[in-house]
């Protein structure tokens, strides 16, 4: 597949493009719509390579999403659009046949449409209309990611099923307005679509997304869901963004088309195999927000067409290179390089080289005379005619479970001059290979503080190239220290404009949600008591561990599981009004969660009974899950200090076969043992912290202090061996 025609609008929310199908028997290329941020919605084909406008409505509201419908049995080419909280219906030349009014207090973000029901998503709730009237609403416990309906079969007597795909890692299937049941997926789904398009031989069947790039295989049944499959994001890759159904490679069976974050568009087909497999990827260099299938560009070949975050439409056609250029009949030229162009062809580029020079003319004298106009009124006082310039940010701060580090992304729909990430708590900045800006740190004295100050722990700026709209970056943070990052976002724009962005760093932000714990485990318990309310225990949980909605889940008593991605411990919260038991097999985690408890309770001037049950089996079991991962380092920086003066040798040698073998593999690994060492500089360090804060924790709830200990805790870490460790730290601490 190659990249044809593309075509550029304002910057386009999550699923607002559409391909039309066609109404009639005629053979016709299909049409696109879509809708951006302006407000502007548009509808346009592809004729000879030519753009070919069919409407193109005014500028209104922004666009959060546009699907299609019509009456069922019959073509969905019917346009509807969603701004704020109002739901627009407009036909294929642009007609407006409906104008309703939802009367949400939210934006509409998600919108499905079948037949004469109209379903409605915001952020927390759902909406069922039917004939623009309403039906009923449903109040989620968490955020809606992505709402689908699976097909209605045409005898018209199955009801609606929709599913909405929650922040909170379940996907909530509804019968009418009530909760049928929750399904259970390994992250949080960001986009949903029917299997195969139409849910399978039962339509019961879906595909969805996740946030941290993984894409999984579920069908509904009486009892349990049926897992199918799921497809790991092993090559770290973004998050998904969207997703649909076409036949791209003509075998009769829909292929499954997906689109990233980090901008790649990929092809899975369903062979035999039990998973689908990738058979086509490119990348659009930005967030993909649409991705969609159909006959666009020429008839006979089918196109993915994708539209990104900044307003590019891109299609990848299956059609080869033959005679558009060249004019040659064979099937098999794809190579155009030095070919001569046709008349028509030259005349296009000539016009367009053209165009593109006055354009450049005008843009030029209309800087100047802005220039000119600003210095005379800032001369006279007069700074009226300076005004900031407006543009959009497209961030994401989404923590990892792969590396546990947390991965920011920041696109802006215009080329970034620079961006400068200042932190007030200690941060590891990570290599990440995609990204081409130079970064320069300026030094710091920060003040010590246990967290959460003014201080400045970080100061980095990235200086992007001249192309650049996205840039990523990668951060590792310490548990138990929790403040902000900053990021100062400059774009390439006259005159300069900065936009702040903070992200915060909570005091457990390597914990991850999760389903269920293993109950096998030795726990610790902390046990909490007061005269507060469950709203206000909440606040203080969602203050302390990421991926926790603003308001408490429905319900008298809330429970919630965590895991540590980077130890594999695990955590416990149950909680109601006046009480909060936490579990886990991490006493460093209940430490951190007693001091930040207490710490806002008595901000609030809440008195607190507090008990703690504490499991010495626990400290040897964390002091096990540590083992793999301090013996790898250990090992790694032998390897490293062993290199150089392996490598000097082998420059005086020549011939090392008379080395152990042991050091012969480390000269054939040198590459990918300095390339491993560089992505993790300071890995080691931070094992050795939280072993640490283990020793000081243990003892922390017995009321000793063991500070002075520490320089011999560390003189046993550097002579490590597991069993040695777990004796020093059952030692008596007197």
């Amino acid at each position: 597949m190659r990249a044809t025609t593309k075509i550029l609008v304002a910057v386009t929310d999550r699923k607002c493009m559409k391909i039309l199908p066609n109404n009639d028997k005629r053979r016709v290329t299909q049409k696109i719509v879509i809708g951006d941020k302006n407000g502007i919605l548009q509808c346009f084909g592809i004729k000879k390579r030519d753009i070919s406008s069919i409407f193109k409505l005014q500028p209104g509201p922004p666009i959060t999403r546009v699907e299609l419908g019509g009456a069922l049995g019959t073509p969905q080419d019917k346009i509807f659009v969603a701004s704020g909280a109002e739901v627009r219906g407009f036909s294929r030349k642009g007609k407006k046949f409906l104008d309703f009014n939802t009367n949400l207090t939210e934006t509409i973000s998600n919108l499905f449409v079948s037949g004469s029901d109209l379903l409605a998503g915001g952020l927390y709730i759902y909406n069922h209309f039917s004939d623009c009237v309403d039906q009923g609403y449903y109040l989620s416990n968490d955020k809606i990611n992505d709402m689908i309906c699976l097909p209605v079969s045409r005898n018209q007597e199955d009801k609606l099923i929709p599913i909405l795909a929650c922040n909170d890692r379940i996907l909530r299937v509804l019968d009418g307005c009530d909760l049928s049941c929750e399904i259970e997926v390994s992250g949080a789904p960001q986009c949903m679509t029917p299997f195969k398009g139409n849910g399978g031989e039962e339509e019961k069947e879906l595909v969805y997304g996740t946030s941290d790039g993984k894409i999984g295989h579920v069908m509904l049944a009486d009892e349990q869901p049926i897992y199918k499959w799921e497809i790991s994001n092993d090559k770290n890759f973004g998050g998904i963004s969207c997703m649909s159904h076409h036949d791209i490679t003509g075998d009769g069976v829909n292929d499954l088309l997906i689109g990233r974050d980090s901008g790649e568009v990929e092809i899975y087909s369903y062979d035999v195999a039990d998973e689908p497999i990738l058979r086509f990827s490119h990348n659009c260099n930005e967030s993909v927000t649409s991705v969609q299938g159909g006959v666009v560009g020429a008839l006979g070949f089918d196109e993915v067409v994708a539209s990104t975050y900044s307003g590019w439409v891109t299609g990848l056609t299956t059609e080869h290179m033959q005679k558009r250029v060249t004019g040659s009949t064979s099937a098999t030229t794809t190579n155009v390089i030095g070919a001569e162009l046709d008349e028509d062809t030259e005349k296009k580029f000539a016009g367009l080289r053209a165009e593109v020079e006055t354009l450049q003319m005008k843009v030029k004298t209309e800087r100047e005379k802005h220039a000119e106009r600003t210095n005379k009124a800032v001369a006279s006082g007069n700074s009226a005619l300076s005004r900031a310039t407006t543009f959009h940010v497209n961030d994401r701060f989404v923590l990892s479970s792969s590396d546990a580090s947390y991965q920011l992304s920041i696109e802006v729909q215009t080329a970034i001059d620079h961006i400068v990430l200042q932190s007030d708590v200690p941060i590891d900045l990570l290599d990440v290979d995609k990204t081409s800006a130079v970064v320069s740190y300026t030094s710091t004295q920060p003040n010590a503080s246990a967290s959460g100050g003014n201080d400045n722990f970080l100061l980095a700026t990235y200086r992007c190239q001249a192309s650049t709209t996205r840039l990523e970056v990668q951060i590792r943070s310490i548990e138990g220290q929790y403040g902000h990052v900053q990021a100062y976002i400059v774009p390439r724009l006259q005159p300069k404009t900065c936009v702040l962005r903070r992200y915060p760093i909570r005091p457990l932000s390597l914990h991850q949600r999760k389903h269920y714990i293993d109950e096998k485990r030795p726990m610790n318990t902390l046990t909490l008591s007061g005269p507060f309310s469950i709203a206000e225990i909440h606040s203080w949980i969602a203050f302390c561990l990421p991926d926790l909605p603003e308001r408490p889940p429905t319900g008298d008593v809330v429970t919630l599981y965590f895991i540590n991605t980077f130890l594999d411990t695990q955590l416990e919260c149950i909680y109601r009004k006046g009480e909060g038991v936490f579990r886990s097999d991490n006493i460093s985690s209940i430490s951190i969660l007693k001091d930040i408890l207490t710490k806002e309770a008595t901000t609030k001037k809440i008195t607190l009974k507090i008990q703690y049950e504490l499991s010495d089996d626990s400290i040897a079991h964390t002091l096990q899950l540590l083992h793999p991962k301090l013996d790898h380092q250990l090992m790694l920086a032998k390897k490293v200090q062993l290199l150089d003066a392996l490598q000097e040798l082998r420059v005086h040698e020549g011939n090392l076969d008379f080395l152990a073998p042991e050091y012969q593999s480390i000269l054939l690994d040198a590459e990918e043992i300095k390339r491993e060492f560089q992505k993790q500089p300071a890995r080691l360090e931070r094992l050795y912290g939280m072993i640490t804060d283990l020793y000081i924790d243990k003892y922390k709830f017995k009321g000793v202090n063991v500070k002075q200990k520490v320089p011999q805790l560390l003189e046993t870490l550097d002579s490590y061996e597991l069993p040695a460790l777990i004796e020093f730290f059952q030692q008596p601490s007197y």
